[in-house]
């Protein structure tokens, strides 16, 4: 059996830049377990899968060790093939998941993606926390991630953390955020508990960070860098319950599974 399969860098122009995603197009679903050694075998943070749907398509991601919720990065790259690599020409992807439906808009240049809008909760900072990032945040919120606020962008650009700590936190992973300083806000992730020691640009992370730093800095349109190695743009814009988030895509390779 063959599959094609494409890796887009997302949040991107440049190729060797953003997220790398797989994205495997198939016309009916195989085994979950067949889908979970093919994510794992490409070791990505992500690989999509996706086949027609009522609405358009219904989406799945997985990480090299289990399928998640909501991804941002893969859905800009899954968009991005249907677009160009697919012949798509409705001017909008209608996308089934486990997160509801998620829609995809053409405009330019860019991909725009309607997603959630996520508020977290101030919680206590966690010593476990503090000794897995090596050094303690102004503020920490949670909902299924944790959020460490810090004071500046060289901070959290600094941060070396002990990945087998912050593997043992209760939640799935870290995001960590400050105020940019020729943008409005910059972040990273690191997810060691589901297989991402850090994921080089992460959309969904951006749902919780769009209404977070909307509150804080007074607007609702916002630029936005994941500084990351790779690193990676992203620019949201926060509508009372959704965050549209918007960026571009760059296939790398085009291949074949055979298996």
């Amino acid at each position: 059996m063959k599959i094609k399969q494409y890796q887009v860098d997302a949040f991107t122009t440049r190729a060797f830049e953003g997220n790398p995603a797989a994205v495997c197009p198939m016309e009916n679903w195989l085994d979950d377990d067949l889908l979970q050694a093919i994510a794992e075998e490409n070791n990505l943070s992500e690989t999509a899968f996706f086949v027609p749907s009522a609405k358009g398509f219904s989406l799945r991601w997985f990480t090299p060790v289990k399928e998640v919720d909501l991804c941002g990065h893969a859905t800009l790259a899954t968009a991005h093939v249907i677009f160009e690599s697919l012949g798509f020409t409705e001017s909008v992807i209608t996308f089934e998941t486990r997160s509801g439906d998620l829609f995809v808009k053409k405009q330019g240049n860019l991909l725009q993606m309607d997603f959630p809008a996520y508020k977290l909760t101030a919680c206590e900072i966690s010593e476990t926390l503090v000794q897995g990032l090596g050094v303690r945040p102004l503020e920490v919120l949670a909902d299924d991630d944790y959020l460490a606020v810090f004071d500046s962008e060289a901070t959290v650009r600094a941060i070396s953390p002990n990945q087998a700590l912050l593997s043992q936190l209760d939640l799935r992973g870290v995001i960590v955020t400050a105020p940019g300083t020729d943008v409005d806000f910059v972040s990273r992730f690191f997810a060691p508990k589901i297989g991402i020691p850090e994921d080089p640009v992460t959309g969904a992370a951006h749902c919780k960070l769009a209404p977070y730093w909307a509150g804080k800095l007074g607007k609702n349109t916002l630029s936005a860098r994941q500084v990351s190695k790779r690193g990676g743009n992203v620019t949201c814009e926060v509508k009372t319950n959704r965050v549209v988030l918007s960026g571009s895509a760059v296939t790398f390779m085009e291949a074949e599974i055979a298996f």
